[in-house]
């Protein structure tokens, strides 16, 4: 089985709009906007059944859509930079989705996530950029006017073996609101 994330989908404008702050950056590998999403739960290399498992939690969503922004851009690795992102602001409905999924993901028997929630989308991964190059880049780089979307399904995703993630594969979507029944796509049930 290919490793399994769930995740929110960046709607192609927002990604358009995120693009604008692509380039100038030594060291970046820039992702494809296609790409583009914020990871709720990680799941890893599963089983078919535990593919089926995770399936069947996700048709049952109680959650509703609500709106997520991102405003700011930043990084992860402090003094090794490996990776720019945009900012996802924690509201109350991302954080209370994640912490349901976690819990589920949990019940069925997966490990606890060892890090804690950042939600973010991840614009480029990093490879030897220096602290000093990344700071003047986001001084050089700010989100002026946040990008506001509406987060209307959850995505079952998967990635292949790359270097640094991607491409990435929509195995299953699974919409926000009243119930509806199982839409688990691709072979994942075979």
């Amino acid at each position: 089985m290919p490793r399994l994330f769930i995740a929110l989908e960046i709607p192609a404008e927002v990604a358009t709009g995120l693009t604008l702050h692509r380039g100038g950056l030594s060291g970046s590998r820039w992702i494809e906007p296609a790409d583009y999403h914020i990871t709720l739960r990680f799941l890893g290399d599963v089983d078919r059944r535990m593919a089926n498992d995770v399936d069947y939690m996700l048709s049952d969503l109680t959650a509703y859509p609500f709106e997520v922004t991102l405003d700011a851009l930043g990084s992860f690795g402090g003094d090794k930079p490996r990776a720019l992102f945009a900012r996802a602001q924690p509201g109350k409905a991302l954080t209370d989705l994640q912490g349901d999924l976690e819990r589920q993901m949990r019940r069925l028997g997966l490990p606890a996530e060892a890090r804690k929630f950042v939600p973010h989308v991840t614009l480029a991964r990093l490879r030897d950029t220096t602290p000093v190059e990344l700071a003047h880049f986001l001084s050089l780089h700010p989100i002026v006017r946040p990008f506001t979307f509406t987060a209307r399904r959850v995505a079952l995703m998967s990635s292949r073996d790359s270097t640094g993630g991607g491409p990435y594969v929509l195995e299953a979507a699974y919409p926000l609101g009243p119930s509806y029944p199982n839409r688990l796509s691709r072979e994942m049930r075979r």
